[in-house]
């Protein structure tokens, strides 16, 4: 689990692709205080496994259903990335709750400074907008930001400076993809009122639309 709070911005060592797979390679400093192998980092809102580690780099294996699902892909020696570790289960959530599961590609389609701001214009496909609300969370290349303004096919999102210079977005051109990764309570619910009850699922467990409502849903 992590909060979208990027922790620093690392640099791709080398991304090695084989026919089904690919060993990443990512430099970084501050992550290394405590990190160890097996534990996750999120690079670019991808939940990766730090599989092998030497001095300042780790490497993580990307499945090929990573790459179907995220921008990984497109990575190439020295391009900054997002890193974020795992947050501590005694920690505090400064951003929303992020899985680090991306669930689709979306592009930047503007880009416009508004006084100290920045405003951050990504078309996504349908699967995406249907969660977006605004006001509501989402993760940009694993970053915890607030969807300022909606369309039928976009969503905007104004950055301060803070985040714009310590994050990938401050490299970030129209058209270049972001991956994105929409709030995991919505998905929950709309998956809950979509269920057909199981007849055979045993008495208790089920979910009700009545349930839900008296819950405050």
């Amino acid at each position: 689990m992590f909060t979208g709070i990027i922790e620093e911005l690392g640099t791709v060592i080398s991304l090695k692709q084989g026919s089904q797979a690919a060993v990443l390679t990512i430099q970084g400093k501050k992550i290394f205080e405590d990190l160890k192998l097996g534990d996750s980092v999120a690079v670019n809102g991808v939940c990766l496994t730090a599989s092998h580690m030497n001095g300042r780099t780790f490497q993580a294996d990307v499945m090929n259903e990573t790459f179907h699902r995220s921008s990984l892909g497109n990575l190439k020696k020295g391009d900054a990335v997002n890193l974020e570790r795992a947050m501590a289960a005694n920690g505090r959530f400064g951003g929303h709750m992020v899985a680090g599961h991306v669930d689709a590609v979306g592009e930047v389609v503007s880009i416009q400074k508004d006084d100290n701001a920045i405003w951050f214009t990504i078309q996504a496909p349908k699967q995406i907008m249907k969660y977006c609300i605004e006001k509501g969370s989402i993760a940009l290349d694993g970053i915890s930001l607030t969807i300022a303004k909606l369309t039928g096919e976009t969503f905007s999102v104004s950055m301060i400076p803070h985040t714009v210079s310590n994050t990938n977005f401050g490299m970030k051109k129209v058209k270049d993809a972001v991956n994105l990764e929409n709030d995991m309570v919505g998905k929950y619910i709309d998956r809950l009122l979509r269920w057909k009850e199981d007849t055979t699922e045993p008495a208790g467990v089920g979910v009700t639309m009545e349930m839900l409502r008296n819950a405050g849903f």
